[in-house]
């Protein structure tokens, strides 16, 4: 089907006006050669066989809107949000195109003119309660987590997936699916940890939201693998969610004011790096550079700060590589696979990095993984609002990692790690997923990890 095909199902479908697209750089668009290299690193091409639903098909739509060539019609606007923003293509694609500045702020356009036209799809009970006004806020989160944390640990956790969760709408079941084993809530991180030895720099620790309240033990994982290597840990109380969320929702307002948290929050000229382990996240704080213009608007001294943020961002398999890490000595003897996050390997070109570090911990057996840069079907929130596409994707992703015969999962993302857990709990594969900072940390400190016990 054409996209043209695609758009004309109905003349009364027109939802937006045609000025949507405009505020886009028109040169970007004409970056892309349309030569289709891109379409075999596209998820959503690879399950349809759809040209509408490929990165160059996607761009011929976005392009035709703008023009005013075609109305975004619910079959085009489809189209586009069945876009992970992935970010694959920009891998693949020999001419550079960067596609992200054009489906992100195309989407935001668009998000703004269906607001001011009434039609707003972002302010639904579940957008307003869950999306907006819980996952950006760990404490929120952390109460309302509560109650499964305490079913987990007392060994109820069949009341978490029993038949009366079928009575709950269908995001909310999709929720209590996609719900992890908690981490035990740790101790309230100290403004400074004290590096290992010399210390070789001082770096703050980026927490965010979600990861914050589901997974906090990574964090202090984290924190005492980069004080192993010689580095002064930094953790501001007045940092806050990266804004993705709203972003991505086009909802830029309630960006600004995180991300101006964010930049006041860490003192930067006194830190060599922020470190981020959550690949969403790094790659939003590193995207402020580009986003700081419409972020701080006509205050001068926060377009900076948002610049000086994105430039001292990295990922953490990134800032150690790039330091030099010092080698553990505990061993992991399991056979492992490593699964590329999305907005690590594409949108920040960090791929190699968290496997030289796996690399260098003794015993650990890591066994590649077909289609390893593929999208898992978490993407954010997609996996809530795009339920089938993210579970095709999320069976494809689980048919690989089953091939390669791995006692183990590693990926260096949250939403990874819960979509690709959730799967394997349907499929009745008990399989650990963790992040690279949790086995690095096993292995400095010389613990045996606890699913080895478990095999």
């Amino acid at each position: 089907m054409s996209p043209a095909q695609s758009a004309a199902n109905s003349p009364d479908d027109a939802s937006v006006a045609r000025s949507i697209g405009s505020g886009i750089d028109y040169n970007l668009f004409l970056d892309c050669v349309h030569c289709g290299l891109c379409t075999s690193a596209c998820p959503t091409y690879l399950e349809t066989g759809n040209e509408n639903d490929s990165p160059r098909g996607r761009i011929y739509l976005m392009r035709a809107v703008a023009d005013g060539r075609m109305e975004l019609t619910p079959p085009v606007r489809k189209h586009l949000d069945l876009c992970l923003d992935c970010r694959s293509c920009e891998t693949a694609c020999p001419s550079g195109v960067a596609y992200g500045r054009l489906i992100e702020p195309f989407r935001i356009e668009t998000l703004t003119a269906e607001r001011a036209s009434g039609q707003d799809q972002t302010r639904g009970w579940f957008q307003r309660l869950f999306l907006f006004g819980l996952f950006p806020y760990p404490n929120r989160l952390r109460w309302m987590l509560a109650p499964a944390r305490m079913l987990q640990k007392l060994g109820w956790d069949r009341l978490l997936e029993g038949p009366w969760t079928r009575l709950l709408p269908k995001q909310l079941q999709r929720l209590t699916q996609q719900l992890p084993r908690l981490q035990t809530v740790g101790p309230r991180f100290p403004h400074v940890l004290p590096a290992k030895g010399v210390r070789r720099a001082r770096v703050g620790l980026f927490t965010g939201c979600v990861a914050q309240a589901m997974f906090g033990q990574t964090h202090w994982a984290t924190a005492r693998v980069l004080q192993e290597n010689g580095c002064e840990v930094v953790t501001p109380r007045t940092q806050a969610c990266c804004g993705a969320i709203h972003y991505h929702s086009g909802l830029v307002g309630p960006t600004a004011k995180f991300a101006a948290a964010n930049a006041h929050a860490f003192p930067l000229n006194d830190l060599d790096a922020v470190i981020v382990n959550v690949a969403g996240c790094g790659a939003m704080l590193k995207d402020y550079a580009h986003m700081a213009s419409q972020l701080a608007g006509e205050n001068d001294a926060l377009r900076t700060d948002l610049e000086s943020l994105a430039g001292k961002t990295r990922d953490v398999a990134e800032f150690l590589v790039e330091l030099g890490p010092v080698a553990p000595q505990g061993p992991v003897p399991v056979r492992a696979t490593y699964h590329d996050a999305c907005h690590l390997a594409h949108a920040q070109k960090v791929e190699q990095q968290p496997r030289t570090l796996l690399e260098m911990i003794p015993d650990l057996e890591l066994i590649p993984l077909a289609e390893s840069t593929i999208c898992c079907g978490a993407a954010g929130s997609y996996n809530l609002t795009e339920p089938e596409m993210s579970d095709r994707l999320s069976r494809r992703k689980v048919d690989h990692i089953l091939d390669t015969k791995a006692e183990l999962i590693i990926t260096g993302n949250a939403g990874c790690l819960l979509q690709i857990q959730s799967q394997l709990k349907q499929r009745q594969h008990p399989i650990p997923v963790v992040h690279p900072m949790d086995l690095l940390d096993y292995s400095y400190r010389g613990i045996s990890p606890p699913f080895l016990s478990q095999r």
